[in-house]
């Protein structure tokens, strides 16, 4: 019997993790408002909904990208083994605890939940500061804000301020966007112009401006600071709209239309659009009933996150496996079915109803559940050059 690789290099073990994780936890919130689930006691659901998308979810794709990554960027070996199989562990019970909420005491789950977010900013920390690379320094600390996050989350489930479970929310939804923007900004236009040359077309056109990637990064923490202090009013409308059109002109710089011939990239631009797209009817939504006010999140929860979290995966799988650039069986089954959930939830939001909704459920279960089945084989076998990792 073939020895399991799935701890032989993070984005291994924690991709499946996430794709894993995606489906049950949306097919669990469905079942809880149809009422064959029960929810965790002590927690309403749509905010255990949210809470295990955004700080169970994104952080095992997070780990899975970033821990392989700073090898990239610092030549350092990454965790694997058994302190891969720690941090694993750690996520895992956060995941366990969440579930187990009402069963064991709520400070119990909090201090189990909020454990992984800090030790993963650790690791990352003390990776770059031994290698010298100070350059990607403030991922730790957006890491660490992160972990804030959450906290408030736990305190609004403690009973302290209910509030603060909105707070949390926006928190972990505008520090993803920031993440977004910070990684996709690198590789997209990046693998664009490489695409290109391997093309033996010219890449010149393809713009990444230094001070549009500022002023664009600028905006989402301005947008997040206005989240803080002036959620859902005027202010937070126009440092919305204007981080809008500064992320809309670093898609339009990348020119996207030119690399439509290849699903894995084109994926990459798609997903990194619905972040515009989503701070345009955030913008919108104090300023018009045309746009309620939760459609924007489903825009960049589902739209977003959810596509560029399939884009990347189905991307590195291959790619750090020695499989060349090649998207497996199944993989543009995939992408349409992600952007049919985040069509069909942003429907549900804007008057749709319980159809929509359950056709977003449907279609997102169905687009990670195909992920594990066409990229699990991958994720679980040697590289095909016979190199570790």
């Amino acid at each position: 019997m073939a020895r399991s690789q799935l701890l032989a290099y993070p984005f291994r073990i924690f991709f499946m993790l996430t794709a894993a994780f995606a489906a049950v936890a949306i097919g669990a919130w469905l079942g809880m408002l149809g009422g064959a689930v029960a929810a965790p006691a002590g927690i309403p659901s749509l905010w255990w909904h949210a809470h295990e998308m955004l700080y169970g979810m994104v952080p095992a794709a997070v780990a899975g990208f970033l821990l392989t990554a700073m090898a990239n960027w610092t030549g350092a070996a990454p965790p694997t083994g058994r302190w891969l199989l720690v941090l694993v562990l750690v996520w895992l019970a956060g995941r366990l605890a969440m579930a187990a909420h009402g069963w064991l005491p709520p400070l119990v789950v909090a201090v189990v939940d909020l454990a992984f977010l800090p030790s993963l900013a650790v690791v990352a920390l003390r990776t770059l500061l031994r290698h010298g690379n100070r350059r990607n320094l403030p991922l730790p600390v957006v890491l660490l804000v992160f972990a804030i996050g959450n906290l408030l989350m736990h305190l609004a489930f403690l009973g302290y301020a209910p509030g603060l479970a909105r707070t949390g929310e926006l928190m972990a939804l505008n520090l993803t966007a920031v993440l977004m923007a910070v990684i996709g900004g690198r590789i997209t236009p990046a693998f664009t112009a490489n695409w290109l040359r391997r093309q033996g077309r010219d890449p010149a056109g393809i713009r990444q401006d230094p001070r549009l990637d500022r002023a664009a990064l600028l905006a989402l923490v301005a947008v997040l600071i206005g989240d803080l202090f002036v959620a859902g009013g005027r202010v937070a409308a126009v440092l919305a709209l204007v981080a809008a059109v500064l992320h809309g002109l670093r898609v339009l710089g990348w020119q996207g239309w030119r690399a439509r011939g290849d699903a894995l990239m084109w994926i990459l631009h798609l997903g990194y659009a619905w972040i515009p797209l989503a701070l345009l009817l955030k913008g919108l939504a104090p300023l018009t009933t045309a746009v309620t006010a939760t459609t924007w999140i489903h825009a960049l929860g589902v739209g977003a996150i959810g596509t560029l979290i399939l884009g990347v995966m189905t991307r590195v799988a291959v790619a750090h496996t020695a499989r060349g650039l090649a998207l497996r069986p199944g993989g543009r089954w995939i992408y349409a079915l992600i952007t049919v959930a985040a069509l069909a939830r942003i429907g549900s939001a804007t008057g749709g109803g319980a159809a929509w909704l359950h056709l977003a459920g449907a279609a997102w279960i169905a687009a990670f559940a195909l992920f594990l089945v066409a990229y699990a084989p991958v994720l679980n076998a040697p590289r095909a050059d016979g190199q570790p990792g």
